[in-house]
């Protein structure tokens, strides 16, 4: 518990002034009211005066209805404030720590009133839970004097921390380019082998399969013909968010930035990928380094659930650390796998991810940009910063970039759109 010295609080501020004004104008008029109202502005200026703030002893006990709840779930927290001293604390108002993540759906995290000593006051709201780890600050205390003219500050501490862990539900498969692994997976390739898709007749050789065989060109030839299949392939993925300050953009206050939503379509993504078998990493671009390299199994989708959960880069605010745009760009290019394609989640607010995308693709690494639209036309100059944006994702669009943008609908959605759009 922290403490800071009392102050005056201003509350009766010119009290004073105006039982001398009232006296002044009294005397010489003979004014029996004016002389009233001096006298009785010369109460209240005693009674400001009187007593000082007491140095309240306060413990503080939180309790969550549910501590590692699911993302939008509705949490009650309950607050109980008991007054430890032997002074009673005549005016005591009091503000909970909400972590910033955070936002109160219903009632209020403050409360005001008076607490005799050993007594306790409660209070209750609900919070919205949003992915991530949070952390309430430490709870506030205004406590004042009977009059109101004095009080000090309390801080109190209460240790409590909400859990919110990202279901990974996937919304729809995410369409892939053709660099693969030699795995099997679900991405078509030129390579012939087994799989669904026909691809080519050779010669028959000892040991093909029978069912392998042309057998109409057999009955019509005589002639021995294996066929080969298009082969379905795994492919590597990296699923990199962009988590720059210039990242954290948002059409309103109301609406989650550009960062949440590429966190949240990065897990949708990263489930869907594991779910087909392909090997899926996820790395961020910006001041705190994240780094998953590819895997598969449910181990890796634990890992990945926890690491978009508590990750500090992957924070519900910009870091506050420095970011050097060259050094993370070549770190991650020693980290990425030679035949990992790139699924980048950027909003694109500036040309500088605009050339790391393109750099990115040239290197070989098959990019695909989703880009969550933070951009509104309400003034003028964010419809001018919408209009640098559109001309930004042509750009990538003329270098082969394949490009998601994600408005007010649904990923799923312009997913689906997106592959309609690729497959004519």
């Amino acid at each position: 518990m922290s403490y800071v010295d009392a102050v005056d609080t201003e509350h009766w501020a010119g009290i004073g002034a105006l039982a001398f004004a009232a006296f002044a104008l009294g005397l010489p008029f003979q004014r029996p009211s004016l002389f009233l109202v001096a006298l009785v502005g010369v109460g209240f200026a005693a009674y400001a005066r009187f007593g000082d703030a007491p140095a309240a002893d306060l413990t503080v006990e939180r309790e969550l209805s549910e501590s590692s709840p699911s993302p939008d779930a509705e949490v009650t927290v309950t607050v109980t404030v008991e007054n430890a001293g032997s002074a009673t604390i005549p005016d005591l108002r009091l503000i909970d720590g909400v972590p910033p993540g955070l936002s109160v759906s219903d009632g209020a995290a403050r409360l005001g009133t008076a607490l005799r000593p050993g007594k306790r006051a409660t209070f209750s709201y609900t919070v919205t839970a949003t992915r991530g780890s949070h952390e309430w600050e430490p709870l506030t205390a205004v406590v004042r004097n009977a009059s109101g003219s004095r009080e000090r500050v309390v801080d109190v501490e209460a240790a409590t921390t909400l859990r919110c862990l990202p279901t990974l539900d996937a919304s729809s498969d995410l369409p892939l380019r053709g660099l693969t692994t030699p795995y099997s997976g679900r991405v078509a390739t030129d390579v012939a082998g087994s799989g669904l898709e026909f691809h080519s007749t050779r010669e028959y050789r000892r040991g093909d399969p029978l069912s392998r065989v042309d057998w109409n060109r057999y009955a019509r030839s005589g002639e021995l013909s294996t066929v080969s299949f298009r082969e379905e392939r795994a492919a590597t993925v990296v699923l990199l968010v962009d988590t720059r300050e210039a990242a954290y953009r948002a059409p309103d206050e109301d609406t989650p930035n550009a960062v949440e939503r590429s966190v949240e379509a990065a897990g949708e993504a990263f489930s869907a990928l594991l779910s087909t078998g392909d090997r899926v990493g996820i790395a961020s671009y910006g001041p705190e380094a994240c780094w998953l390299a590819p895997a598969t199994g449910e181990q890796h989708r634990a890992t990945a659930r926890r690491l978009l959960a508590d990750h500090p880069s992957f924070s519900v605010s910009p870091s506050e650390e420095p970011f050097y745009p060259s050094i993370a760009l070549r770190r991650l290019r020693r980290r990425l796998p030679a035949d990992a394609q790139i699924v980048l989640f950027s909003p694109a607010t500036d040309d500088y991810i605009a050339t790391v995308a393109e750099r990115l693709n040239a290197y070989g690494h098959q990019l695909t940009l989703i880009s969550p639209d933070p951009t509104t036309d309400d003034t003028a100059t964010r419809r001018l910063a919408r209009l640098e944006r559109d001309t930004r994702l042509r750009r990538l669009r003329s270098h082969g970039i394949r490009v998601i943008d994600w408005g007010e609908r649904p990923l799923a959605v312009e997913l689906a759109r997106a592959t309609r759009r690729w497959s004519r």
